[in-house]
């Protein structure tokens, strides 16, 4: 989906409109779905938290001053989201809530194309690196809104991104 479009989304669904809320949410559904198994290892307190992500966004979406803000916006809602919910379960020690590529996350369909050597690779990262590759190659998103998303400066996702290219190829050539 356009910026563009998601912008056009965002501004009819904070007027008010349903269809454009849920056009929002067929599209952001899943790709919230697949970053939340990246940060814990648990499906169901994923689902829980991808679900009050939206909740919130229905009631505050009002308040979003800039929509094209909108993606990082949510991904960090999620972030939040996550978070909470393992410290009130107490399933997850928060500092660790970025766990390591778990099989849930290696078999779904987006990440099936990708070879088994590198999703081996990949889970050998550290779990900053694991979540800079999935923010910038599968959900496509630029450097500024990953570093909104993950609350670091522009240079580290930078840096950290470089670190784990560089990670990638030392484990495929090795």
């Amino acid at each position: 989906m356009q910026q563009a479009e998601i912008d056009l989304l965002v501004m009819s669904a904070q007027s008010g409109n349903q269809a454009a809320f849920a056009k929002l949410v067929s599209s952001f559904n899943q790709p919230l779905l697949h970053f939340g198994y990246r940060l814990c290892s648990n499906p169901e307190l994923v689902k829980d938290a991808v679900q009050e992500t939206w909740l919130n966004t229905a009631k505050s979406l009002h308040k979003l001053n800039d929509p094209s803000a909108f993606r990082c916006w949510l991904y960090q809602n999620l972030r939040w989201r996550i978070t909470d919910l393992a410290r009130k379960q107490q399933l997850v020690d928060h500092n660790e809530i970025t766990a390591k590529l778990d099989d849930v996350a290696a078999q779904n369909k987006q990440a099936s194309n990708v070879s088994d050597e590198l999703t081996k690779a990949i889970a050998q990262l550290g779990e900053i690196e694991q979540q800079v590759l999935h923010l910038f190659y599968l959900d496509e998103m630029k450097m500024v809104e990953i570093a909104a998303v993950l609350s670091i400066p522009v240079g580290t996702v930078k840096s950290r991104l470089d670190r784990a290219r560089k990670q990638l190829k030392t484990l495929l050539e090795g």
